[in-house]
Parts: structure tokens; sequence; C-alpha cells
């Protein structure tokens, strides 16, 4: 770099410039290119986008649905979110409970913005999908990070760990439940202790359940929703990515308090001033007729999941509990202690691509996360190349 962009960049916001790289991306770059090489570092299926989805989002863009549209989005929309979360959550709610945002991470950043910055901290689970404590930085605040604990019955929350971490500057408890990157989810005490440190405290809950449809032990995951009351100061983000294969369209949604509504409106007016109407109705469909379509990929997932823990237990090498929801397995191979030179070799010597546990936090460099929302036949491939250099490797 020359002198004038070291210039350029020292004089660029300190946020910015602090914001972390990825801790996937060199692995993806060093292998993308592979032939045969089966790629489980991504957190997406490899399913696109299926037809009934697609084709009424390309219906309304032939019809002319391109111009600017409402800032939290659609009626229709916001209808539809209301009849899918009675649907699963056995509650009634209104449209004006929704706000659509541009992605699951836009509304997180968004949720971040209204209840924290310069001078506030606030506290996430790790091992963690890293964008939640990047966001949080880039706004300002400090991201505090709290382990899960692991113990022959899996992973699970000490909610004492997470009071011991609230101080005079604690804003908000983020909270991602079922958990990428290790499956664990909050069982209904769970919830309700965090929940009452909360209202203890004057702290906000940021609920991120976006893999609470993909879980195996029921029709869904427990939900702060089963416990919290009108008032409890919670906002649960969300996101079409996982449910409906719809990742690269970046269409999510923020459940808040109705009261909450205008001033969310005004920081999607101020960040991407609404999503596309024809992204939109794609969306209205994927809510309303994609229940089986969710139903398949669930059970597509179960049966990967056994698939992958099978396999790799009959290493005796390979340490992990098996997921409780989402569709990762996070887990540690004897005698492998830096998972991220590790993960080089494998692209290597058995053209698998994992994501390092160095992408999750501090802490958990033994570990990889491997993503088994595939194709069947390709899961049980990538599980036994990965077998057999487990066995192989010292």
């Amino acid at each position: 770099m020359n002198g004038v962009g070291i210039t350029l960049i020292q004089n660029l916001r300190g946020e910015a410039l602090a914001a972390p790289e990825s801790g996937i991306v060199a692995v993806v770059n060093y292998g993308r290119e592979r032939p045969g090489l089966i790629p489980l570092w991504a957190g997406e299926g490899d399913l696109p986008t299926p037809p009934f989805i697609a084709d009424a989002a390309s219906r309304a863009l032939a019809a002319g649905e391109t111009f600017y549209t409402w800032q939290k989005g659609i009626p229709d929309l916001r209808q539809a979110l209301a009849r899918y979360y009675q649907r699963h959550f056995g509650r009634e709610f209104a449209s004006d409970d929704f706000i659509v945002t541009g992605s699951g991470m836009h509304a997180i950043q968004l949720a971040i913005d209204a209840v924290a910055g310069k001078g506030d901290d606030v506290i996430y689970l790790t091992p963690a999908w890293p964008n939640f404590a990047a966001a949080a930085g880039i706004g300002g605040a400090r991201a505090v990070p709290v382990s899960l604990q692991q113990s022959g019955n899996g992973w699970f929350c000490d909610v004492e760990r997470i009071a011991a971490a609230v101080t005079p500057a604690t804003r908000a408890i983020f909270i991602n439940s079922p958990s990428n990157p290790t499956g664990w989810t909050a069982d209904r005490e769970t919830l309700q202790a965090i929940l009452d440190l909360a209202r203890s405290k004057g702290l906000w809950i940021i609920a991120d359940e976006i893999y609470s449809l993909f879980y195996y032990d029921g029709p869904r995951a427990p939900s702060f929703l089963d416990i919290a009351a009108d008032e409890d100061r919670i906002l649960f983000v969300n996101s079409f990515s996982k449910n409906w294969a719809m990742t690269g369209w970046r269409v999510g949604w923020v459940k808040a308090h109705p009261s909450l509504q205008p001033v969310f409106e005004n920081l999607i007016q101020y960040s991407t001033s609404g999503v596309a109407q024809f992204m939109q109705r794609g969306a209205v469909v994927a809510l309303d007729s994609g229940d089986a379509f969710i139903a398949e990929q669930v059970e597509r997932a179960r049966q990967a999941r056994n698939l992958v823990c099978g396999i790799l237990a009959e290493t005796g090498r390979a340490r992990f509990t098996a997921p409780q929801g989402a569709f990762y397995l996070f887990f540690t191979i004897d005698g492998i202690e830096q998972s991220k030179s590790a993960a080089f070799d494998i692209i290597d010597q058995a053209n698998v691509g994992l994501a390092p546990g160095t992408a999750f936090g501090d802490g958990w460099e033994r570990y990889f996360r491997l993503c088994f929302h595939r194709r069947l036949d390709q899961v049980e491939e990538a599980a036994h190349r990965l077998a057999r250099w487990i066995t192989a490797a010292r």
C-alpha cells in the first residue's frame, strides 16, 4: 500500500478500522476453486430458492413493483408474518408487531442501534457467529463475551455467568438459540432465568431465533415468546435466509412492541430506505406457502446430522455433542490444537471445506464448524473423507 493509502486509512473512524476480518474467508478463498471440493464452511444450504417463491417475485417485478415502498414493509408481508407467528407460536400478533429489514444482519444492526451505543456494553454468548459482536463494535458499543459451558450432557448456559458480566454500562443481552455454531438450544427454564435477569437489571434482550424451526426435539425450539409479557424489553431479529433458502435475497425482520415501530421505521429510512417491493412479494408467498418446504429441509438436516455424527464418532477421535438445533456440528479432533491451519490441510488432503473455530471467538482454536445442510450423498461423502483424514492424522 502506498503512502496515500496509508494516510487515508489512518483518517477513518476507529470503530470501522477495528472491524475484524472474517475468520472463514481465508479458508474459503484457499479452497474455492478446488475440483470436487465439498464446501461445508458456509452457513447455508445447497438448494436455490424454490420456484413458488421466486416466481412470485418475478411476477411482481414484471408487474412494475419497482418503486419506493413502505419503510417498515408492505402491509401484505407484515400481515403474513403475523399469520406465520400465529401458526408456529400459537399466539395472536398484529401486523404492527413486525418491521421488514434488508436481511437478518440489518435487523441485528438496527436492534443494536436502537438500544446501545458508545460507552455501552452488550453481552453475548460464545462461541458465536461473529457478526453480532462486530456490529456492536462498529456502532461504538463494547461486546462482552460469556462462554457457554460443556458437560457430559453437552452445551449449556450458566446464567450466573451472564449475571456476573453485567455492569452499570450493560444495556442488552444477545441470545442466539438455537445457536450458530454449537446447536445449543436454550430450554424454557434457561430462557426464564435470562428474562428474569433482564427484568431485574432493566436490560434489553436481543433474541436471534433464526433457527427456531431447525430443531430436532420438537416442532420448534423454546422461545422467549413462550414466556414474555408485552412490557418486556425484547427485540426479536430474524431472516428469510435459512427457512426458505433465501440467503441471497437479504430480507429479514424485527419483531418488537408496536410502540417502537416509528423508531425502527426511522432507522430504516436512514439506512436502506426499505426492501424492494417485488422481493417482499416473494417473502409473502414463502411465509404463507412454505411450511412444507421447511419441514422437508428440517428432516433432511436431521438425517444429515445423524449421518455426520455417526461416521465421525466411529473414528474415536472426534469429540462433539449432537446439536439440538440449527444445522452445524461444532467439534474437536484429538491431537489437533489449531483448527485454522488444520482446515487448510483438510482442504488439501480430504477436499472438504470446514470453518475454523477461531472464526467464532477467542478460546475456540481447537474447534471446527461443519455445516451439514446439504444433499445427503454429499454430506455422507464429506464425512467419510473427513473420517479418513482424522484416522490418518497424528
